[in-house]
């Protein structure tokens, strides 16, 4: 594909920050007699807490809206927030009329009720193929955005 198709494609994702560590068990090493030191001592939050799901977009001119979901996304938040963010994003990096919606194979992304949104109201949907690894780049900027966020204290919000 030449240079000028990928300009124009809008890259959809979402990411889940967890931001007390992994959702898994943590491995911990320490001396005999030692767990209750404070220097070793994590924070945790239970019940869930302490995640923050995003979701943005990328061209090659720039980003787009991020969108900060609380909850659970379904379809139907998937389909408010392109409703919302879609067309003000490919407008704000100057590629309105004529972008190229490009998002993984979430099953959000592929509802009946999602792809029924997008025929109409994106110029173009680039398929992917339904067993491929997420190659979308704007994983490099969650990477990147997930780092930043580790440099800062943070407060669980009650």
């Amino acid at each position: 594909m030449p240079l000028e198709f990928w300009n124009s494609v809008l890259f959809v994702d979402g990411s889940k920050y967890n931001v007390f560590g992994s959702d898994g068990k943590q491995m911990v090493r320490r001396k005999p007699n030692s767990e209750l030191e404070m220097k070793i001592l994590t924070s945790s939050v239970k019940h869930g807490g302490g995640s923050q799901m995003v979701l943005g977009c990328m061209s090659a001119v720039g980003v787009g809206n991020l969108h900060f979901i609380d909850g659970i996304m379904d379809k139907y938040m998937y389909l408010y927030i392109l409703k919302q963010n879609l067309k003000r994003s490919a407008e704000k990096m100057g590629i309105l009329p004529h972008y190229k919606l490009y998002q993984d194979n979430d099953p959000k992304h592929n509802a009946h009720i999602c792809s029924l949104w997008a025929l109409y109201h994106c110029p173009q949907v680039i398929k992917t193929a339904a067993q491929s690894p997420d190659l979308n780049p704007i994983e490099n900027i969650w990477d990147h955005l997930n780092n930043r966020i580790r440099k800062f204290k943070i407060y669980i919000k009650n």
